[in-house]
């Protein structure tokens, strides 16, 4: 079976089936404590199509919720797996607060600008919201640096499309669903595809704590990953258990991802062989072609390293500069 879904409450039903140090990557959307089942009403929605039976948390009760789901998910994330918290501003300072008493580390809090805010006379827009990265020590985490772009792939400006789709403040856009049964949020296809492929591997496990409309689980089954996690709601974990049968598992043996291996070799200490064979390749190629540039390409290519990798190998290796 590649996914195991709970009508439950996450906190008692991780408790019942998920065991310690098993699960790889943690993507959740946890209730926001703000009425959210009357928001609505704030932004003009017309909710025919949303799907009954949205479970909000009391804002008084807010801080222990966070304590203890967060407190689960710390328990079932495998030593180096990753979690990924989006959550608002209002009751933020609770889900902090409640990492802090794990032995979560953070690695980034991510800005995640979209587009469309609450329209506002007296103060900003607020359009955006926060994505808690953090991941358990005890082993090497995934971060799959090279999964979406290569090191040397430019942006329309002229950049490293690489570095830039790793700053810590992502613009992607919500979806609209008009005319489909949806959850009252749910979080959009670009934003789980870009976390899972960064944070997981084909065949990981992959949780949702609230699973919602399932966008965390369908996305990560179409991405090869196996999938589990919990949602109370009753209307909508049976909706979304009939539409489960609609999406293709993509196996291990189909699965086509980008991988590390074109800079498989980032990090990894120059032999005096391999500094010999660079100096002498890159003398060679910038005969044939002419310009630095072109040379320093090809050899990141061939020695499956970075350019600044080669650029101080050649230094070291005192080739032509």
């Amino acid at each position: 079976m590649n996914y195991k879904f709970y009508n439950e409450d996450c906190i008692s039903g991780a408790q019942k089936h998920i065991e310690d140090n098993s699960i790889d990557l943690i993507i959740t959307d946890p209730p926001y404590g703000i009425g959210g089942d009357k928001l609505h009403k704030h932004y003009n929605r017309n909710e025919d199509h949303v799907i009954d039976g949205y479970v909000e948390v009391a804002a008084a009760e807010y801080e222990t919720f966070s304590e203890q789901w967060i407190h689960e998910a710390s328990r079932i994330l495998k030593p180096g797996g990753s979690i990924y918290i989006v959550s608002g501003y209002t009751n933020l300072f609770y889900i902090l607060k409640a990492l802090r008493q794990t032995q979560l580390k953070e690695l980034n809090h991510i800005i995640w600008k979209y587009n469309f805010g609450v329209y506002t006379k007296t103060k900003y827009v607020s359009s955006h919201y926060h994505i808690l990265y953090y991941i358990k020590p005890g082993a090497k985490h995934t971060f799959n640096t090279f999964c979406r772009h290569d090191a040397l792939e430019k942006s329309g400006s002229g950049g490293s499309k690489n570095y830039e789709d790793r700053e810590d403040v992502w613009a992607i856009n919500k979806e609209y669903k008009p005319g489909q049964k949806k959850n009252k949020n749910e979080l959009p296809k670009a934003l789980l595809k870009k976390m899972i492929a960064y944070s997981s591997h084909p065949g990981n496990w992959v949780c949702d704590m609230f699973l919602g409309g399932f966008s965390t689980a369908k996305v990560a089954l179409e991405m090869g990953r196996y999938a589990t996690g919990f949602e109370i709601s009753q209307n909508m974990f049976d909706h979304q258990i009939r539409e489960m049968q609609k999406i293709k598992f993509r196996s291990l043996a189909e699965f086509s991802q980008r991988t590390n291996e074109l800079r498989s070799n980032q990090g990894v200490p120059w032999t005096p062989q391999e500094l010999f064979k660079l100096k002498n390749r890159f003398n060679t190629l910038y005969k044939k072609h002419g310009t630095k540039k072109k040379t320093i390409e090809l050899l990141c290519e061939e020695f499956g390293r970075g350019r600044f990798g080669i650029v101080n190998a050649l230094k070291k290796a005192g080739g032509k500069q």
